[in-house]
């Protein structure tokens, strides 16, 4: 099984000749990525360790979980986070390498059900929430701790419903801990990324929330401070046409400038 993988791997080299000074039969890299990045990043981290011979281990949890495992020494080499400000965090305490903080992706906010439950409607302050929720709560990623929940949030409050949804949470521990609790019908409805939505034939969009309801659903990336070489290729690997088809293929937006972006 050896020849195989060193066939590989001096394929990938001839064929990615940008990649080969910093890329070796047996390199490893560990990623820590927001949970909304599950398939998404699973498949890129595979396809990406296919070509090179790379071994990539991605650990997912909450933006915040993660900012905290690297705050207390966690050794991840790339962070990707579903919000900028965990991300500064790291920025601001020197743990990350000066200069390689990348935005990469966009995400949109949406309003689920189980399937077949509920119809679709349109998300604005018209939104009847009471009657849509019944006697059951509503799904978000804890607004305290979860970047997901931070947005949904804001969401609310700029419609003019956080007063009625706030008593009526069912907190999660991460956004894909929310979108389980509706596609098992523990609950009427949840708000999750567009892009969770899609990944489960469990639940149905009900209606997106509008763009400007919240801030930007920004992915940054960086390496964290002490990542090698194998590490600045991975990342490099992610901001590349191969990991973008990817990404899009799961219904994420690639990062485009626009007027407000705070700069990363």
């Amino acid at each position: 099984m050896v020849i195989p993988r060193i066939i590989l791997l001096t394929a990938a080299l001839l064929a990615a000749p940008s990649l080969a000074p910093t890329m070796a039969a047996g390199a490893e890299v560990t990623v820590f990525a927001a949970a909304s990045l599950t398939e998404s990043m699973t498949a890129a981290a595979e396809a990406y360790a296919a070509e090179t011979g790379t071994t990539v281990a991605v650990s997912f949890a909450s933006s915040s979980s993660l900012a905290r495992q690297i705050e207390n020494g966690a050794p991840a080499d790339v962070f990707v986070s579903a919000n900028a400000d965990w991300m500064g965090r790291l920025d601001s305490a020197g743990l990350l390498v000066p200069g390689s903080r990348e935005n990469l992706l966009r995400n949109r906010l949406a309003l689920v059900a189980p399937t077949d439950a509920v119809g679709k409607s349109t998300v604005d302050a018209g939104l009847d929430l009471p009657r849509l929720l019944g006697d059951g709560r509503l799904a978000v990623g804890d607004p305290d701790h979860v970047p997901a929940g931070h947005y949904a949030r804001a969401a609310l409050q700029s419609l003019g419903l956080w007063r009625v949804a706030e008593p009526r949470l069912a907190r999660a521990g991460n956004v894909r801990a929310a979108l389980v609790l509706v596609a098992r019908g523990e609950v009427p409805l949840g708000i999750v990324y567009a892009t969770d939505a899609a990944a489960s034939d469990r639940v149905d969009i009900v209606g997106l929330f509008p763009a400007d309801s919240h801030p930007p659903i920004v992915y940054p990336a960086a390496l964290t401070l002490g990542a090698g070489d194998a590490a600045g290729a991975f990342l490099r690997y992610l901001t590349g046409a191969e990991a973008r088809r990817i990404f899009v293929a799961h219904g994420f937006e690639i990062f485009v400038e626009a007027p407000g972006d705070r700069p990363s």
